[in-house]
C-alpha cells in the first residue's frame, strides 16, 4: 500500500532531497517505494540554529536528506554529539538513544527525539513550531513507505 500525503497550498515536503512544493491548491500525492522525506514544518533552517540542539538536529537532517554526503555528515555529527554531551549532561540517556538511532540509520526517529530537546533547552520551548504536537508525531515516519 503506497504512502499518501495530501500538500496544502504553498505547503513543501523534501523528498530524497528533491524539494516539492504545492501550488495555490492543495494536492494528494502517493509514494510507491521508499524515500527519505521529511514534511516543510519539520525541516530546520540553517539560520533557526541557536542552540547546541537544533545543531545536531540540523546534522541528522542532513544525514537523512542527503545521504550521499553522510560520511562527512557523520563525522560532524560525532563531534556535535560531544559537545552536546558536554553542554547537556542532563540529556544524556536521550543523547545515547540519539547516537544509537543514528547509527542504526534511523534517522527520522532520531530527529523526533533530537526535537523533544528543544523543549527542555533553558526550560522553556526552544522548538519553532516543530513539537510533536505540531507535527504528528504519533503516527508512523513518513519515510517509511510503502511499496505496491
Amino acid at each position: 500500500m503506497p504512502l499518501k500525503f495530501v500538500l496544502r497550498p504553498n505547503e513543501k515536503v523534501i523528498i530524497n532531497g528533491a524539494v516539492i512544493g504545492a501550488g495555490d491548491r492543495p494536492g494528494s500525492f502517493f509514494l510507491y517505494n521508499t524515500a527519505n522525506f521529511l514534511r516543510g514544518r519539520e525541516v530546520l533552517k540553517e539560520e533557526q540554529i541557536d542552540c547546541i540542539e537544533k545543531k545536531l538536529y540540523f546534522v541528522i537532517q542532513l544525514v537523512y536528506i542527503f545521504p550521499e554526503d553522510s560520511t562527512l555528515n557523520l563525522q560532524r555529527f560525532a563531534s556535535i554529539l560531544d559537545e552536546t554531551r558536554e553542554a547537556r549532561p542532563d540529556a544524556s540517556k536521550m543523547l545515547d538513544e540519539i547516537a544509537r538511532l543514528v547509527e542504526s540509520r534511523n534517522y527520522y526517529r532520531a530527529l523526533k527525539l533530537c526535537r523533544k530537546l528543544f523543549r527542555t533547552a533553558d526550560g522553556g520551548s526552544l522548538d519553532g513550531g516543530m513539537a510533536d504536537s505540531a507535527t504528528g508525531d504519533d503516527e508512523d515516519p513518513p519515510s517509511t513507505d510503502r511499496t505496491p
